[in-house]
């Protein structure tokens, strides 16, 4: 049988190849095995919009049902997050998310989620990929599956934690990119349901299973269009941009300038104080030092975990969390369910602007002065040819970290996951194997573009690529 490999947030794979309905089915049965182990009932199940991704998640509700679980199958597509809040409002044992996020098109992927609504933590993750193939998988049930729609639902819970009288007021313009994900339609269907006067303009809001020709991650390589349509707006306009399962949130300024996700953790941060909301700050090993310095600013405490929101997840249930986040997006704010949520961190920065009449460009710039550092970031990803090699590349950096990047001297040495290079003068760079991917991913942060952009070709000559 095929062996599957669990990443940072579940399991991933080419379409076809590994990720197939047999596979599918083990990785049901085991969880249903896990969910009976633990006294569990009911199992939620919902998914994105890739190929086959609906049929998909009705194999892995029947095989649940069948194992004699009570399964629910979200009637359409739907956000991770709305999946996830469906575990906590049907109060259910475990939710299942068919998705491969921000993969490209041809992978599709299985997210579990625990009764908290939440990414499952790694104890649960182990305890369902413990159980692959000790029971045969069942084959589906064709009855017995119940079919959700918590649109409703999950609108209210949103209005909860939100300042509808302000927002009500707003007649401006937010564009809403789904990169043709899970995304589409459900910004747009809570400013209905609000009655909100605010303009909201979609763009890739209908389904795709390629996602318009990108792979569906908000980096500005993959926002070509949206950035051409944003170069005619002017301040406060901005564009919330959400990937494939719609959990993650990125951003493009008026003019086009691409707003990255170091930015909006500081901007949300910032808000959530002013509201008068206290906690711990959580942040993955990849995020800028801007949220440490802001945070001092601010007296809290922060906390740094390696990369995958799991572990963020984990501070959640510990309690006592204001917000935690990722580099690449995903962002989870006290009071909601402990999981990232694209589409309520677009709202809320929308509800930062509209508070403070500043847009997010001027309010980062004011977190900028607060701190006293300037903040500049980029990413290279890089394909190498499997999963082998991109793990012997890793094991060499651990084993032997360079003491120089190009011209500049490496002061210190992190390993809490991936190799974080300290180079003097105050830059960082990571080097980070993909956790589902053959992708090298090298990270850095420094004051200035033109120095980020040298320390990353000096990264890349040090790997080899």
């Amino acid at each position: 049988m095929d062996e599957l490999r669990f990443g940072t947030d579940g399991w991933r794979d080419v379409i076809a190849e590994k990720y197939t309905f047999a596979n599918v089915a083990r990785v049901a049965q085991a969880t249903a095995d896990y969910v009976k182990s633990v006294g569990g009932k009911t199992v939620v199940v919902g998914h994105d919009t890739r190929f086959l991704s609906d049929r998909f998640a009705r194999h892995a509700a029947g095989v649940i049902a069948a194992a004699g679980l009570e399964a629910r199958l979200s009637k359409g597509y739907a956000p991770t997050p709305v999946t996830s809040f469906a575990v906590v409002h049907y109060q259910a044992a475990a939710g299942v998310m068919i998705t491969a996020s921000h993969n490209p098109p041809h992978y599709n992927g299985y997210k579990l989620k625990g009764p908290y609504g939440g990414s499952a933590t790694p104890e649960i993750y182990q305890g369902m990929i413990s159980r692959i193939d000790t029971s045969p998988a069942a084959p589906p049930a064709e009855k017995g599956v119940a079919s959700f729609d918590i649109r409703e639902e999950y609108y209210r819970h949103l209005s909860e934690l939100l300042d509808m009288e302000a927002l009500s007021h707003y007649q401006g313009v937010l564009y809403h990119d789904a990169m043709g994900g899970a995304g589409g339609g459900w910004l747009a269907g809570f400013v209905k349901q609000a009655e909100l006067k605010l303009d909201l303009r979609e763009l890739h809001g209908v389904p795709h299973p390629l996602f318009y020709g990108v792979n569906p991650e908000p980096i500005p390589q993959n926002l070509a269009t949206l950035r051409a349509v944003m170069s005619a707006e002017s301040d406060p306009v901005f564009a919330a941009v959400t990937d494939g399962d719609a959990d993650r949130i990125g951003a493009v300024l008026a003019g086009g300038d691409f707003f990255n996700s170091h930015q909006i953790f500081a901007v949300m941060l910032k808000h959530l104080y002013d509201k008068g909301m206290r906690g711990r700050v959580v942040k993955t090993f990849s995020v800028s030092k801007i949220i440490d310095l802001l945070a001092e600013k601010l007296g809290l405490e922060v906390v740094t975990t390696p990369v995958g929101f799991k572990y963020i997840t984990d501070e959640f249930l510990k309690g006592g969390v204001l917000i935690g986040g990722e580099e690449s997006g995903g962002i989870g704010v006290a009071g909601h369910i402990p999981e990232r949520d694209g589409i309520f961190n677009a709202l809320l920065l929308l509800e930062s602007i509209v508070k403070t009449g500043k847009s997010l460009r001027q309010q980062f710039a004011e977190i900028e002065e607060l701190t006293g550092f300037k903040h500049t970031f980029d990413r290279l990803d890089l394909h190498v040819a499997s999963l082998e090699e991109r793990d012997r590349v890793m094991e060499r950096l651990r084993r032997e970290p360079p003491g120089r990047i190009g011209r500049m001297e490496v002061e210190s040495v992190e390993t809490l996951d991936g190799v974080k290079l300290h180079l003097r003068g105050g830059a960082w760079l990571l080097f980070r194997p993909s956790g589902t991917e053959p992708l090298l991913r090298i990270y850095c942060e420094a004051s200035d573009p033109a120095t980020v952009k040298q320390i990353l070709k000096a990264g890349r000559k040090e790997l080899g690529i």
